[in-house]
């Protein structure tokens, strides 16, 4: 469906008769064609600025809309479906639903067989400067994260961020967030303590930039410590992608990753991967999420998942879409039961600049721990006026209404 602003309500027959001063956004659902499944995280975009978002885990999305836009075309894209393209004038209508259609490429056993997956691999950090440019990028994004002990909501913050996005080129210059817009809502009802804060969950967004920063299992020099095969090409919009599955070796002494990564077959783009810590290192690795834990209480992971996506727009490839869930089991001293707890963080690209893109002053620069800082009194959904965010879940908006909260709100 299209929200429009107040006094517009009809469904307007001739498209030309709404004014482009009217639009506030378009919002929708992404659906499997076949199942009527929703498509989590699909890519949805203006093709003719880097302008977009992403769907939520539900297969919802809202992207605002200015009067300029009234003559472009939504883009959407999903791995192993056909993309599409459909002028915003014909997103007018209540119930705004995409389907999609899954497409199979018929590509015999024998070109699979024959492709080698590290040279792929290889070629696809070799093609990083030339796939993501060598210039400096400003990125403004939307970014989540939130704790739930017994799918008890806890904690849940949100914020609009800019990004300066150094060159993916040699550079000895680092990535910078600045902090637009943000708040925290607490729930002020429950007795105990939080035992789960995350570990940087901005700063870990940047970091899983695999394409600027290589991930352990795409470096040459850690191949020898993996297995890796192609187990398939699926389509991507127009083109297509390996998709190569990897895994630690058997005796391999450090941390390690098994998952998916997906390079386009022409350009050797790095479009998304999917990964998750072995299980075996879970313990092992305990310090690099968690930042603190309440007194008396032992915590530790029990997996950790992580999904890297990228956009590209105008020729250039652009992070689009990072999300992390790790759940975790906490123990009270001398309490026999576990509490178990979800924590999970994610951040969507939702505009890119490329022109007159320039660094951040050091005090535009907030400390990403301590960016919340006016107390409200409930949790407000227009709060981010014209700024595109990701929809909540329905089940996450109703935690948050039934909250008894402690909110704080942060603008630049």
């Amino acid at each position: 469906f299209i929200i429009i602003s107040k006094g517009i309500r009809k469904k307007f027959r001739d498209i030309d008769s709404i004014r482009v001063s009217d639009i506030k956004s378009i919002a929708g659902l992404i659906l499997d064609e076949e199942s009527g499944e929703p498509l989590p995280y699909a890519t949805i975009g203006l093709k003719n600025e880097g302008k977009g978002t992403v769907s939520n885990s539900n297969g919802e999305f809202v992207l605002k809309m200015t009067p300029s836009n009234i003559i472009d075309t939504i883009v959407i894209s999903y791995l192993g479906y056909i993309g599409k393209e459909i002028p915003v004038r014909e997103t007018f209508t209540d119930n705004f639903t995409i389907m999609m259609k899954r497409e199979f490429i018929s590509i015999p056993e024998i070109i699979i067989r024959n492709q080698i997956p590290q040279e792929v691999i290889n070629k696809a950090l070799y093609s990083v400067p030339k796939n993501y440019g060598t210039s400096p990028a400003l990125l403004t994004a939307f970014y989540r994260e939130g704790v739930l002990k017994r799918n008890k909501l806890q904690s849940y913050s949100e914020a609009i961020i800019r990004i300066f996005k150094s060159p993916y080129s040699g550079t000895l210059l680092n990535d910078q967030i600045k902090i637009l817009k943000s708040r925290k809502i607490e729930n002020i009802s429950l007795k105990d303590t939080l035992t789960i804060r995350l570990k940087a969950g901005l700063s870990t967004c940047l970091q899983l930039d695999g394409a600027k920063s290589p991930f352990d299992f795409l470096l040459f020099a850690n191949m020898p410590e993996y297995n890796y095969r192609i187990t398939d090409i699926i389509s991507f919009d127009e083109e297509a992608a390996y998709e190569i599955e990897f895994e630690p070796r058997e005796g391999v002494e450090l941390p390690k990753f098994k998952g998916s990564v997906f390079i386009n077959t022409t350009d050797f783009a790095i479009l998304h991967t999917y990964f998750e810590l072995s299980s075996e290192f879970l313990n092992e690795m305990k310090d690099a999420f968690i930042s603190t834990s309440s007194k008396g209480f032992r915590t530790w992971p029990i997996s950790v998942r992580y999904s890297v996506s990228y956009r590209k727009a105008n020729g250039r490839y652009f992070l689009s879409h990072v999300r992390g869930d790790l759940n975790f089991l906490s123990r009270e001293k001398r309490r026999l039961f576990n509490s178990p707890f979800e924590v999970f963080f994610e951040m969507a690209v939702t505009g890119m600049k490329t022109e007159n893109v320039s660094r951040f002053e050091r005090e535009e620069l907030a400390p990403i721990h301590s960016i919340f800082s006016k107390t409200i009194t409930s949790y407000d959904p227009d709060f981010w006026g014209d700024q595109d965010f990701l929809k909540p879940e329905e089940n996450l908006l109703q935690a948050l209404q039934n909250m008894k909260v402690r909110l704080q709100e942060f603008s630049e």
